[in-house]
This record gives structure tokens, C-alpha cells and sequence, in this order.
């Protein structure tokens, strides 16, 4: 069976943003808007921290795929795709954390 990785889930947000129907989450939370979805991830990664500092890995892990599959669907109500974002992150890692940190800083 092949991995299942981000960029798969984010074709299925992307699909089911695109259907119409009462039976999709994804589709739900879109219709509700930005504000909406922005809100739906900061409790998702609210939760995330919460279940990290617990002693329960599961929990914790179950928190941040929520976290993680609600970033995508806020990314898709922005009008801002995975592959925007890992732009960002490719620029960002030609150099140390600390350096690119102080580099926007000056920006």
C-alpha cells in the first residue's frame, strides 16, 4: 500500500471543496466561510497543544492530523494551495533557522 502523505489529503480537500452536497465536512466548513475555518483551526490547534503537554501520544497525534487537515481546508478557503506554502518553506531552509529568522526580521 503506498504512504499516504499530505499532499494526498490536500487533493481530497480540494475534491470534496469542489463537490456539492450536504455530505461533505469539508464543504460544510467552506460554505461557512474564512472566518469560520480560521476559527475551526486555531481550536484544532489549540487542542493539538493541549494533547501535546498530556501524556498520552495517541491523543496527541489524533489532535494534529485534525490540525493538519484543518490548516489545509483554512488554505483552501484563503485561495492558497500546499504548493504555495512549500514555496515558502523551500526559501526558508536555504539557510539556518536562525539566519532566516533574523533575515525577516529586516524585512
Amino acid at each position: 500500500m503506498a504512504r499516504f502523505t499530505i499532499h494526498d489529503l490536500a487533493a481530497t480537500v480540494d475534491a470534496r471543496a469542489a463537490s456539492g452536497g450536504e455530505g461533505s465536512y469539508t464543504r460544510k466548513l467552506l460554505d461557512k466561510g474564512v472566518t469560520h475555518c480560521a476559527k475551526k483551526f486555531g481550536e484544532e490547534a489549540v487542542e493539538a497543544v493541549i494533547a501535546a503537554v498530556e501524556d498520552d501520544r495517541d491523543h496527541f497525534v489524533a489532535e494534529a492530523a485534525d490540525t493538519v487537515f484543518h490548516l489545509l481546508v483554512l488554505l483552501k478557503a484563503r485561495g492558497v494551495s500546499l504548493g504555495d506554502v512549500e514555496e515558502v518553506l523551500a526559501r526558508r531552509t536555504q539557510m539556518s533557522g536562525l539566519e532566516e529568522k533574523a533575515a525577516r526580521r529586516r524585512d
